[in-house]
């Protein structure tokens, strides 16, 4: 049986992170879970360029916060917001190719 980010994650989300970026946080239920992602290099600049089609360099952030146990990410928007053709103001349902990472 498959396990996937969203069946350990506390929450995944994406917000705005102005006009130019997205973020993206993956928070976890517990330290071991996050430790298991982490650890089994799951979230990678890779991964996260395959998903959503950016260049790695691009990646501006891909960091962990041990005491929270999360992991945060963040890339330019494919557009800026608010721009003709720009089809998520809030960057806020970009977090669904997350919670089907395989863990």
């Amino acid at each position: 049986m498959s396990r996937y980010l969203k069946d350990i994650a506390k929450m995944i989300r994406t917000k705005n992170s102005g006009p130019f970026e997205i973020t993206m946080d993956i928070i976890f239920k517990n330290h071991e879970d996050f430790l298991e992602v982490w650890n089994k290099g799951i979230i990678t600049k890779e991964k996260i360029s395959a998903l959503y089609n950016v260049p790695i360099e691009k990646i501006t952030t891909l960091a962990v916060f041990d005491a929270a146990n999360a992991i945060k990410i963040t890339f330019p928007r494919p557009r800026q917001q608010g721009s003709i053709g720009e089809v998520d103001m809030h960057a806020a349902q970009q977090h669904v190719p997350l919670m089907y990472i395989e863990v």
